[in-house]
């Protein structure tokens, strides 16, 4: 057998407690393929240098049989240097007090500065994953200053993990294996406009009962987050980091089924303005690793004020982001 070139894996925020939780699944093979190496790339700021020294350790003593290499460190240009993936975790928290705009002027100035590092260090081809929040924004952020180097379509915002509650939502109320579960898609925003839509989801290919879409099963989904952080009095680093994962793969390794990624949207599908990093059902191709918009899901009236709601917010939240560059011109 002829050995794997390594595939070189950024993680920032690498410190961090998504961070402690993707780091074994990218590390195990669970995304890449569980033949693939990977040089871990991990990227945190300066504050948190001590603690990213002890992951590194902790990394070391798994003994990872696909990991050949670690290059942990503070500066952007070395952590963006020839990576092929890159999972952008680390965002500035919105913190008490703090209006949208102040966290999106925040975030405003650290996707920048990584957009521009991908364009100077990365793979042209480099996948890459916004989980920071707001993710959607943080990656048009992104995708802004990385061109025209990396193409829009290479950067995507993560809506795995309203996908996956919702999921989990559904095999519980109905007493079937999640792994059964298909067709439940997130549209727009991950924030408290975002859709779950379970109008089409099936279990082993037979529909599952729908009598409507329920807003307490909608509200259930959208506050999750904030459910899990009252319960845990932690966020709920452990799911958001299982969703990387599952958004990953699939975009490294294909689809079978459509799967909820927020992707550019190029303004022909649903009606959803052109430019914005929105949520849709999306398949992807194994051989190109291009995704797809999947048209033609039923789009009922309830449904269509969710999704121009959700692309309201969207485009308000890039109004804001735009005014917060140097010159607006995002």
């Amino acid at each position: 057998m002829v050995d794997k070139k390594a595939i070189r894996v950024l993680i920032t925020g690498a410190a961090g407690q998504i961070a402690y939780s993707l780091i074994p699944f990218v590390a195990k093979g669970d995304v890449l393929g569980a033949d693939q190496p990977v040089i871990l790339h991990l990227l945190d700021i300066p504050i948190m240098s001590g603690v990213l020294d002890g992951v590194v350790m902790e990394i070391y003593d798994c003994a990872f049989p696909l990991v050949e290499g670690i290059v942990a460190t503070t500066d952007e240009a070395t952590a963006f240097k020839d990576v092929d993936v890159a999972f952008l975790v680390g965002a500035m928290p919105r913190r008490e007090g703090m209006e949208r705009k102040d966290l999106l002027s925040a975030n405003v100035k650290i996707f920048a500065s990584q957009g521009k590092a991908l364009a100077a260090h990365s793979n042209p081809n480099v996948k890459v994953l916004v989980v920071g929040n707001p993710a959607n924004t943080n990656a048009l952020i992104c995708a802004h200053f990385a061109k025209p180097k990396i193409p829009a379509a290479n950067i995507t915002a993560m809506t795995r993990l309203d996908q996956n509650r919702a999921m989990g939502q559904l095999s519980l109320k109905h007493n079937v294996p999640v792994k059964s579960i298909q067709n439940v898609f997130i549209w727009g925003n991950h924030s408290s406009t975002q859709f779950p839509d379970v109008k089409n989801a099936t279990s082993n290919g037979q529909k599952l009962p729908f009598s409507g879409h329920q807003q307490d099963f909608i509200s259930l989904i959208q506050k999750r987050g904030a459910a899990v952080i009252a319960a845990r009095k932690l966020s709920s680093a452990m799911s958001a980091a299982k969703a990387a994962a599952d958004h990953m793969k699939d975009w490294w390794l294909g689809t079978s089924n459509a799967v909820s990624m927020g992707v550019i949207s190029d303004g022909n599908s649903y009606n959803v303005p052109e430019g914005l990093i929105y949520s849709f059902p999306v398949t992807v191709d194994p051989a190109s690793k291009q995704w797809k918009i999947v048209d033609g899901f039923e789009i009922d009236e309830f449904s269509r004020e969710k999704l121009n709601a959700t692309a309201k917010e969207l485009e308000e939240e890039r109004s804001e982001a735009m005014a917060a560059t140097q010159g607006g011109n995002l």
